[in-house]
């Protein structure tokens, strides 16, 4: 019998003893701040979100050190001109202008082969920088006027080439908006980022995530909810960790009031 486990462990893949991804804490508080990388720990906050490109590795040493988990963000559906990485995109993978956003077009995200090496480079900087985790943005062009004939099933590939690099890599990888793809993602993508779902009236959307026992995070940007207390009201049954912020995306946000 000994014998016959030995050899069963043996032909086990190695994947079967590797330790599960680890995704944010889905009770804890949230904190994002793209355009202030010099975010420092929060009483109350166990989950920072933080530019991949702009946030330095002693930063995210710090929020560590507090206890901090720590989500890099990157567009990964879209080109931004000012990146560092920015020239190692063909011009034929790059679309129309994302609206109002100046600098910023879509991508032909059919193109996995020839975006690839750019995006694990993008992965590969966020395990250099220890991030816990990454929340790759604008996986929804399908749905957008991207400039390209994207499909339903071109993004589904996608976004789970995307989480399966993540994984290859020990990183936890957040979906990120992208309503219509909840229910095929759901079992690809340790957690979920929404923004404006109480705005939009689709919020029930992400509930699986939550049931799931996965974090679920809402940003709501101050201007666009009506009626913060209610949203709170409904993020709260939800189970989700709700934030009402600015745009800018500074850090400087308010939660749900602890009932």
């Amino acid at each position: 019998m000994k014998v016959a486990i030995a050899a069963l462990i043996l032909l086990l893949p190695l994947a079967a003893f590797a330790d599960p991804i680890k995704g944010p804490p889905a009770d804890a508080g949230f904190s994002i701040s793209l355009s202030n990388p010099n975010l420092k720990p929060l009483p109350g906050i166990g989950v920072y979100e933080l530019d991949l490109f702009d946030a330095e590795p002693p930063v995210i040493d710090a929020l560590h050190a507090a206890g901090g988990y720590v989500v890099c963000y990157f567009s990964a559906g879209s080109l931004e001109d000012w990146r560092s990485d920015a020239s190692q995109f063909p011009k034929f993978v790059v679309g129309r202008d994302y609206e109002g956003w100046p600098g910023e077009r879509w991508l032909d995200i059919r193109q996995r082969t020839l975006l690839a090496p750019m995006m694990e480079a993008r992965l590969d900087l966020a395990v250099k920088k220890d991030c816990d985790a990454v929340d790759p943005d604008n996986v929804d062009g399908f749905s957008n006027q991207t400039g390209f004939d994207i499909s339903k099933d071109d993004q589904l590939a996608f976004n789970r080439g995307l989480a399966d690099a993540a994984h290859a890599r020990d990183l936890a990888i957040g979906l990120k908006n992208a309503a219509e793809l909840v229910n095929e993602l759901m079992t690809a993508f340790d957690f979920v980022v929404i923004e404006s779902c109480a705005a939009q009236k689709v919020c029930g959307t992400y509930e699986p995530f939550a049931d799931a026992g996965k974090a679920v995070f809402q940003i709501e940007y101050r201007g666009e909810t009506g009626d913060w207390n209610a949203a709170c009201h409904d993020a709260i049954a939800r189970r989700f960790t709700a934030i009402l912020t600015n745009l800018a995306l500074d850090g400087k946000a308010e939660g749900c009031p602890k009932t």
